[in-house]
């Protein structure tokens, strides 16, 4: 078992979905938990609290610089800082290139990716005088691959990417490490909706969409889950992660392998 008594989490968009799975695992493991996100608070705030850890939210706009210092100076208030800082904030919108609207793009690559810039800048320093630390930041395959209409989204995702390795080369003779996590589908809300959409508009189930929209793309047909992704941080967080320096971890279901 990795032990994270004493060390507390921060987690971007987490009031559901993969931040709140990623959030449950460290909570499990001891971390003090720094939740982020709209949505249902209370419910996520109970399910950390529910597994004995510490557990505070902050609801900053990741689009704002100033509610991201805010939210840091609430975590070194309430937990004396930040041990982990995982950037898992995202949001999505589909569209040409020629189509694309201006303030969409604007607000994908702030909260998809600029926040991950702030995020990490404001951790570091705590990280650097503790001599340790772990920044995971949660891209996609979309950071290792393209897809058609989402040129936003596969943009700020291939940053974040680059951010990781930079991050970790300036961190390299230190006890901080960075990594992205490259995964595929994960039956999240957003997902949920990609599903419904393709059942109406098809006129099948949705197992039928689940199945369609798994076989383009994810050759296992089946999701990576929350909890996966959230022990694959967990070991990234222990001394088995020492040296992972800067890796793009797919956990896809064979997509980029194809």
């Amino acid at each position: 078992m990795v032990n994270l008594h004493g060390k507390t989490a921060l987690i971007t968009g987490s009031t559901s979905g993969i931040g709140l799975g990623v959030a449950q695992v460290l909570a499990q493991a001891g971390a003090n938990i720094v939740l982020n996100g709209f949505g249902d608070i209370d419910g996520a705030r109970e399910s950390i609290r529910a597994l004995g850890a510490k557990v505070v939210h902050h609801p900053a706009d990741m689009r704002r610089a100033d509610e991201i210092e805010a939210m840091f100076a609430l975590a070194r208030e309430q937990c004396g800082g930040v041990d982990i800082l995982v950037n898992n904030a995202g949001i999505q919108h589909v569209s040409p290139v020629e189509d694309f609207p201006v303030q969409k793009w604007d607000d994908i690559i702030a909260i998809n990716l600029s926040s991950g810039f702030h995020t990490t800048r404001l951790a570091l320093p705590s990280m650097r005088a503790a001599n340790w630390g772990r920044i995971v930041n949660i891209a996609s395959v979309h950071g290792l691959v393209g897809s058609a209409g989402k040129s936003a989204y596969v943009a700020a995702k291939h940053g974040l990417v680059g951010l990781t390795k930079v991050t970790a080369l300036e961190t390299a003779a230190t006890g901080i490490t960075c990594n992205a996590i490259c995964p595929g589908f994960v039956l999240t809300p957003l997902v949920a909706a990609q599903i419904d959409t393709i059942a109406q508009r098809d006129g099948i189930t949705a197992d039928a969409a689940q199945a369609r929209l798994l076989s383009d793309k994810q050759p296992s047909g089946q999701f990576v889950t929350p909890e996966q992704l959230g022990n694959l941080v967990l070991m990234l967080c222990s001394p088995f992660g020492d040296q992972v320096r800067g890796a793009a971890w797919a956990m896809d279901g064979g997509w980029t392998a194809q």
